[in-house]
């Protein structure tokens, strides 16, 4: 079913279901839809821009976000952290009066048991080990190793250093599965490029 959504076209910001993004809240439009949130339910949608232009056109997924934790500052702006909900998909924009945009949006049910084979557990992890130790990244395996496999791919599809357009599309892989193939295909493209170098870049 279609679904009327406030949307925050942040370059750079990935949100996926069960996970937390931390945001400012600065720009008067955006402190405006904060404020609306709060007001309604508390939800925001974020989604990224092909251009850091203020219409820029969007991507097609995005991650609706629940406001967790609020702090008001005396001059407007807000510290946020959104809990991701679910992922949706852009139907079309529509003609608003408000400072913020908004969607009209179909929201994406994931598989909230999708699991991975043990096979495919130990490649990622594997790649993830030799990425770490490319990058030169110190990571404690033990709770990495005590994740749920929904928990670990997504978190590192939000937090890998990739470019904007990995995240994107491993925020539109459309399983757990293919996500996770996904990121293995990531770590390896990044993973050759000389940390004192320029960054290799799929844009």
């Amino acid at each position: 079913m279609a679904t009327r959504l406030s949307i925050f076209p942040l370059p750079g910001a990935i949100l996926f279901p069960g996970l937390h993004l931390p945001l400012h809240v600065f720009e008067p439009r955006y402190r405006a839809m904060v404020s609306d949130a709060l007001a309604r339910d508390r939800r925001i949608a974020m989604i990224q821009p092909h251009t850091a232009e203020p219409d820029a056109p969007l991507y097609a997924v995005g991650c609706v976000g629940k406001i967790d934790e609020v702090e008001a500052m005396d001059d407007g702006r807000f510290n946020i952290v959104l809990q991701g909900e679910s992922r949706f998909r852009v139907m079309r924009e529509l003609d608003v009066d408000t400072p913020f945009r908004q969607v009209e949006a179909e929201l994406i049910e994931d598989d909230e048991f999708a699991s991975l084979s043990s096979v495919e557990r130990a490649g990622f992890e594997q790649e993830a080990r030799r990425f770490a130790d490319l990058q030169g990244y110190s990571v404690d395996w033990d709770s990495v190793s005590s994740l749920d496999d929904r928990s670990l791919i997504d978190g590192v599809s939000q937090i890998a250093p990739f470019d904007s357009a990995a995240k994107q599309a491993l925020l539109e892989s459309p399983t757990l599965g293919a996500r996770c193939e996904l990121l293995i295909q990531l770590m390896q493209f990044f993973g050759r490029s000389d940390p004192d170098e320029e960054r290799v870049t799929l844009q």
